[in-house]
């Protein structure tokens, strides 16, 4: 390997996902059960904004104690199990704050290192493979001069929120209370912006418990779909059945998984459960969740037995190409094509039915893996590094790196097939390199991205990227060195042409035959006449 090349890392399993969430549609309810969602979602909602601020103000002299006394407080006004799972989610939403303040304070960290290193660089130098050169001109430069101020002020001001323990979370979505302010360009009116606003900051949300009835003791669903909720104190007065419950009218049936979903009922293991309303439509959903064990990951020797798919990701498209077990591709490259525009439910439904087809056609063909590249642009999509390329960066952001591998591997495990990921150092490069032009033809165009998915289906299997190897020097001349002195023609073991032995039934001419036809003129003089005798060739006389 070249001094100037990063070390590759080796290929991997990638585990299987270790929960699993479906959900379906709470329909048949009536004005009372909407009503009821209505007042305990708010109820419940502004308890776990109080939690949330008091988890704030503790900061990092948070400790079990304080969670403890979080939770005495919220007993009384709602109950015991929903007080845990209040500050359950109020826990694991200040710990999601605080790993995003890091990310954000590292992104800093390295805008503030790439400008002061392009700032120390003459104006106009030029930049390699690690690192960026210098600015073009010096208007340019003294604009990034004036931007590196301000990112150090802000790094400053991150730095010291992350030594306190400050986080910064807006319970319902920092984009929607930001909408506010942008009604007219969001398409809404004041009044949808709020009933959207306080559905998102309801608080429907009920841990399972393993032993309990039906898994779950506060929001219960029954295997014929009966959904019943443990209603908090304050609300005690609108219960329709025993113990403080409130039965919903409608039935549920849960079309993804519902025979997995149905044992668990049975055998009263833990669901969790959250109800949630989607103002734009008019629809409740209630979503089922649990935890799964983490399968074995199969070894990668047997999920590369029956060859691999290697799958390049895009921004817009799919490149997929099958190898065999010797690193060779078979058949035609593949594309599956996904459009990312619009709104999330769009563009996760593109997903989806991409991947779906490329499943499919795996299990087809027969192969057990697909290998997929390791992608992580975290630092990659700053304009410190790559200035003023912004359609390159906006191609970066728009990659689902981490959503679509995140999908793959949950729809994957589902249909058996493994998925292994590698190093993506060079696919792109070595691949249009190596395999684009061989693979070329009058009736199939390779693209530039049909290579990398070979490259990476080679690395996955272990295999060399490039389509041959350098043999070993002592092969490649007379042991480290060239011929000095030719062998003679009677030296033994003499490498030459396989000798002439005229026979009775062959065709070939003895050596001491006398030419029968005469000297051709070359066809590159023009205007020369032939002077070629045509003489007639005996017959042979055979036994």
């Amino acid at each position: 390997m070249d001094e100037g090349l990063r070390k590759l890392a080796a290929p991997f399993v990638v585990p299987g996902p270790s929960g699993v969430a479906i959900r379906t549609r709470l329909g048949q309810l009536t004005a009372v059960d909407e009503e009821v969602l209505r007042r305990v979602g708010a109820h419940l909602g502004t308890l776990a904004c109080r939690d949330l601020k008091a988890r704030c103000h503790d900061g990092l002299g948070h400790d079990a104690q304080a969670w403890a006394v979080r939770k005495r407080e919220l007993t009384p006004l709602s109950s015991a199990r929903w007080a845990g799972a209040i500050t359950k989610a109020t826990h694991e939403q200040w710990a999601l704050a605080r790993r995003s303040a890091l990310a954000h304070l590292q992104s800093l960290q390295a805008g503030v290192h790439t400008l002061r290193h392009r700032l120390s660089l003459p104006l106009g130098q030029k930049g390699g493979k690690r690192a960026p050169g210098g600015y073009r001109s010096r208007r340019e430069w003294h604009a990034k001069a004036r931007r590196l101020r301000v990112l150090e002020d802000r790094l400053a001001r991150e730095r010291a929120a992350w030594q306190a323990g400050r986080v910064h979370v807006v319970r319902g979505g920092k984009r929607l209370a930001r909408m506010r302010h942008q009604l007219p360009a969001a398409r809404l009116t004041e009044l949808q912006w709020r009933a959207r606003w306080e559905a998102e900051r309801w608080f429907l949300r009920a841990d399972g418990e393993s032993g309990k009835r039906y898994g779950n003791e506060t929001i219960r669903i029954s295997p014929d779909g009966q959904v019943s909720i443990r209603l908090p104190a304050p609300l005690a007065g609108l219960a329709n059945a025993p113990h403080g419950r409130y039965v919903l009218t409608g039935r549920i049936r849960f079309a993804h998984r519902g025979p997995e979903w149905a044992d668990r009922v049975a055998a009263n293991r833990a669901i969790a459960y959250r109800i949630h309303h989607d103002t734009a439509r008019g629809r409740w959903y209630v979503t089922a969740s649990w935890q799964k064990p983490v399968s074995q990951p199969v070894p990668l020797a047997a999920a590369l037995a029956h060859g691999v798919i290697g799958v390049d990701i895009n921004a817009d498209h799919l490149a997929a190409w099958r190898l065999d077990v010797h690193g060779n591709p078979t058949g035609s490259p593949r594309r599956f094509c996904y459009d990312l525009t619009g709104t999330t439910q769009h563009r996760d439904a593109q997903l989806r039915h991409a991947l779906t087809r490329l499943l499919h056609w795996a299990r087809t063909c027969g192969v057990r893996a697909i290998a997929v590249e390791d992608l992580d642009f975290t630092t990659e999509k700053t304009r410190e590094k790559h200035g003023g390329r912004k359609r390159f960066r906006r191609l970066i952001s728009g990659l689902p790196t981490g959503r679509l591998r995140a999908r793959l591997v949950s729809m994957a495990d589902a249909t058996g097939l493994t998925i292994v990921a590698v190093d993506p150092a060079y696919t792109s490069k070595w691949g249009a390199q190596h395999w684009q032009k061989p693979l070329t033809s009058k009736n199939r165009k390779t693209t530039r991205h049909d290579a990398a998915s070979i490259a990476i289906g080679r690395r996955a299997q272990g295999h060399p990227i490039r389509r041959r190897t350098t043999p070993p020097r002592a092969h490649r001349s007379d042991v480290h060195g060239p011929r000095i002195v030719q062998a003679g023609g009677d030296a033994p073991g003499r490498e030459g042409p396989r000798p002439r032995l005229p026979g009775p039934r062959t065709r070939s001419v003895p050596p001491d035959a006398e030419r029968t036809r005469a000297t051709r003129t070359p066809t590159t003089v023009r205007g020369v006449r032939s002077e070629q005798e045509w003489v007639p060739d005996p017959l042979l006389l055979t036994d």
